[in-house]
């Protein structure tokens, strides 16, 4: 694979135009979404954003890299080009996303909405906190993110269990079971967190079925909206399946005005802030990515298997 020119666009185009410098085997162009024309597209054989633009054809592509961990814009309802390269961005998007979830569960169990309405009332309730050792913890998803996401909270004692499409052992889990094996561990859970790929198999993938298994579980997502019925999701919350959701990603984002997510008491939203890619590690693991590239390696370390989504 020969990469010459590459196109670079999305919100970090400007900050990314360090790269002209720091790689000068190669031509950038950067540009703002709303600039890229369909015949950039006959210009790049590289091109790097979060998302393909309204105008993206493959055109002479022969290298796609996303910004984000997340492929499912560039792979839903698209006929991919076989001889095109998928790669994506890892960094410590597991890290970021492992302390996102670590501070929800801890403000739960220390109790933090409890004391803060007893100090508005002038109360004083003594109370005893469980701890993070006694929890069992369910994490859809045991690939890169859902891997560090557990092995930073086994470090603490917690009990894990991983759901996976094959149920392959991973030694950051207590156990792994497919997914058709959810009814096994999903009713004695205390958190549920969902870092899966939007793959036309995750889609809506969290519905009635899914929630009936839970009780009075907390509910976390970090993975992608789609992948959750939120009507379902309400619903679980009246029943008692979930007691808490913790939403940092949505089927429309940013999430419509009129979603009655936004005034539940019992959910939390973020606006897609659990995992942000940084400057730094962008251009770290594009840089990474073409000198594997150059150096003629066969399958390049942060390639997407296109046919799996991931």
């Amino acid at each position: 694979m020969d990469i010459k020119r590459i196109l670079v666009t999305g919100r970090m185009y400007k900050e990314l135009e360090t790269l002209a410098s720091m790689d000068t085997k190669r031509e950038y162009l950067f540009l703002p979404e709303t600039e890229v024309c369909p015949n950039h597209f006959d210009w790049a054989d590289g091109y790097v954003a979060f998302k393909p633009t309204e105008s993206f054809h493959f055109g002479k592509l022969q290298w796609i890299h996303a910004l984000g961990a997340g492929v499912d814009a560039f792979l839903l309802d698209r006929e991919w080009k076989k001889d095109v390269v998928l790669t994506r961005t890892v960094g410590s998007f597991g890290r970021k996303i492992g302390e996102y979830c670590l501070s929800y569960l801890l403000a739960d169990l220390q109790r933090h909405d409890t004391f803060q309405h007893a100090q508005s009332q002038r109360q004083w309730l003594p109370s005893q906190q469980k701890l993070l050792c006694e929890l069992n913890i369910v994490i859809f998803g045991t690939g890169t993110i859902g891997e560090e996401v557990a092995r930073m909270l086994s470090n603490f004692g917690v009990n894990v269990y991983g759901i996976s499409r094959s149920g392959a052992a991973n030694r950051h889990f207590n156990n792994v079971l497919p997914i058709t094996e959810v009814d096994h561990v999903l009713p004695q859970a205390d958190w549920v967190i969902n870092t899966l790929p939007l793959t036309p198999s995750t889609e809506r993938l969290f519905e009635r079925r899914l929630f009936s298994f839970m009780q009075d579980t907390g509910f976390i997502n970090v993975g992608r909206g789609a992948s959750v019925d939120e009507n379902a999701l309400l619903e679980a919350i009246e029943l008692g399946q979930v007691r808490r959701a913790v939403l940092d990603v949505f089927r429309e984002e940013p999430l419509s005005l009129q979603s009655p997510l936004w005034a539940h008491p019992n959910v939390v939203i973020t606006p897609h802030i659990s995992a942000v890619t940084g400057v730094d590690e962008a251009i770290e693991g594009l840089l990474a990515v073409l000198g594997e590239m150059d150096s003629g390696q066969k399958r390049v370390s942060q390639s997407v298997d296109v046919q799996r989504g991931y």
